[in-house]
């Protein structure tokens, strides 16, 4: 009898850490929420295979009310990986677990719209139009120094400018077009809000992940010949196309 010796195959476990969105709400919440709703109306799928967790830190809510508030998310698509700043006291089984010590990153807050007045004329001729006045709205934020490893820049609204590198580890997600005049080694998410002719310019490509209108391309799956070159990358259908700059 023949006996087969084997041995008992290890479990390995890896660190790794992820770039997350964290809200922090604030009260009333129902208010908002209203605000939520209208940036989810104006950046469609912001929120979507994102993770998010939720800073309830110096929140006066009970566990009741935490609940009822993810509950509230996950309506809205928003599913909460962990939860920062509760008390044990609000937490239950079944709730996403508690976290600590995560580094901050660049904040995105949303701007509640002002309403646009509107010009009005007294004794005029019944058919000279209604002037309204419109504020210009800023299509482009230009970023004057490098991403630092663990920082995020978000900017839904239109294109990012980078005057230097952005480091692994580091993320910019734009609505529109990004353009970095240095190392491109982070991750970069263009066209985020459903724009699939935004761009990706780089001055050295050396990326851990870019996307475009949720295409998405990893480092080991990009070309080694367009690796510590200057790129452009745009989509064609649901293939990411690059070409060297020069």
């Amino acid at each position: 009898m023949t006996k087969v010796l084997t041995d008992a195959r290890s479990i390995r476990i890896k660190g790794r850490s992820f770039l997350a969105v964290v809200l922090s709400p604030d009260l009333p919440l129902d208010q908002w929420l209203v605000q939520l709703d209208d940036l989810a109306a104006r950046s469609a799928g912001f929120f979507l295979g994102r993770p998010v967790v939720l800073d309830v830190s110096d929140l006066a809510i009970d566990r009741a009310q935490l609940k009822a508030l993810i509950e509230d998310l996950a309506q809205r698509n928003v599913r909460i990986m962990g939860i920062e700043g509760a008390r044990p006291s609000m937490m239950e089984p079944g709730m996403p677990p508690l976290m600590k010590g995560g580094r901050p990153a660049a904040d995105f807050e949303v701007e509640e719209k002002e309403p646009q007045p509107v010009s009005e004329t007294r004794n005029s001729a019944p058919d000279k139009p209604v002037v309204q006045e419109q504020r210009q709205v800023t299509q482009s934020i230009v970023i004057s120094e490098p991403i630092r490893s663990g920082q995020s820049v978000i900017f839904p609204e239109g294109d990012v400018t980078i005057i230097g590198s952005v480091a692994s580890g580091a993320e910019i997600i734009a609505g529109g077009s990004v353009h970095i005049y240095g190392a491109l080694r982070g991750r970069v998410m263009a066209g985020s809000v459903g724009n699939a002719s935004a761009r990706i310019f780089c001055r050295k490509l050396e990326a851990e992940l870019i996307a475009i209108d949720g295409v998405y391309k990893m480092a080991e799956d990009m070309d080694p010949a367009l690796l510590g070159k200057a790129v452009q990358l745009w989509l064609e259908g649901d293939v990411i196309m690059a070409e060297t700059l020069f």
